[in-house]
């Protein structure tokens, strides 16, 4: 008995280990100091090609796509965990030092989460909109614990029809940027997505608050924002939930809604570039 319960054990962690390892895929070019580019829910990490073209600096540059996303199979749940975990054990696989990491919306929350857990390894960060607790801005109130998979909307999400559901994505995508030919893309990302991971992925997002981890990041910040719907809103939030963040600069992009890279490139070019290269 006791054998079969080791034998089991070690078959449930090659398990979690192989899960893990399929959680994210990278794409790597370049060489030089490394930067990791993480992008937002949906989105492929392709979404940071232009970025890189407009790098100055020689950068080994690790491009992240997540599971369920981007022709990646999906994973089991909980899918942000894993995400972390898998994209933890990358970087010490590929030892990994001096890192700058550029992250869009979830892209830069699970940048912050890694440099609070690797602060030592982290050496500068670009958040592009973003926020370490998405909860408290669209859900004011409302406690992780009050967030669960098995809900009525999240039943509603999984049972939609698919023609709802494009009508969604395209709606969405409308108040994701200004730029007209990245709109239907945008809403291609996320109807290409596998369902579940989009509605129980959108869930473990909701739940995290990353606050009480920022006081643990010692990686020089630059938080890039927009100012769509109301730019003092939007300020005033950046400040609130940054407020235990120690080395930032909050700067927000005029005319601009959540992809800045989509509706202010050179700007956001010219910021990211003066930033790494201090």
């Amino acid at each position: 008995m006791k054998r079969f319960i080791t034998t089991l054990g070690l078959v449930v962690a090659a398990f979690i280990a192989v899960s893990q390892s399929h959680a994210i895929r990278v794409s790597k070019t370049g060489s030089g100091e490394p930067v990791l580019y993480l992008p937002g829910f949906t989105t492929p990490g392709s979404v940071w090609d232009e970025t890189i073209k407009h790098l100055k600096g020689n950068y080994a540059h690790h491009q992240v796509s997540y599971a369920g996303f981007n022709g990646v199979e999906p994973i089991e749940m909980p899918w942000y965990q894993r995400i972390k975990e898998a994209l933890l054990k990358y970087i010490a696989s590929e030892k990994l030092e001096n890192i700058r990491i550029i992250g869009h919306s979830m892209g830069g929350t699970l940048a912050l989460d890694i440099a609070a857990e690797i602060p030592d390894k982290v050496h500068r960060l670009v958040l592009v909109d973003a926020i370490p607790c998405m909860r408290d801005v669209m859900m004011p109130g409302v406690t992780a614990d009050q967030i669960q998979y098995e809900s009525p909307y999240n039943k509603q999400m999984l049972e939609m029809a698919d023609e709802a559901f494009i009508q969604m994505a395209r709606m969405m995508a409308g108040n994701m940027t200004n730029n007209d030919d990245k709109k239907e893309i945008i809403a291609q990302w996320s109807l290409q997505a596998d369902r579940k991971t989009y509605v129980y992925g959108f869930t473990d997002l909701l739940k995290l608050d990353l606050r009480p981890s920022l006081s643990k990041i010692t990686a020089n910040a630059l938080i890039l924002g927009a100012p769509f719907p109301d730019k003092q809103v939007v300020l005033a939030n950046f400040e609130k939930q940054y407020a235990d963040l120690a080395n930032k600069t909050i700067e927000l992009a005029e005319n601009s809604k959540h992809f800045i890279m989509f509706d202010q490139p050179e700007w956001f070019y010219e910021k990211v570039n003066v930033f790494l290269s201090r």
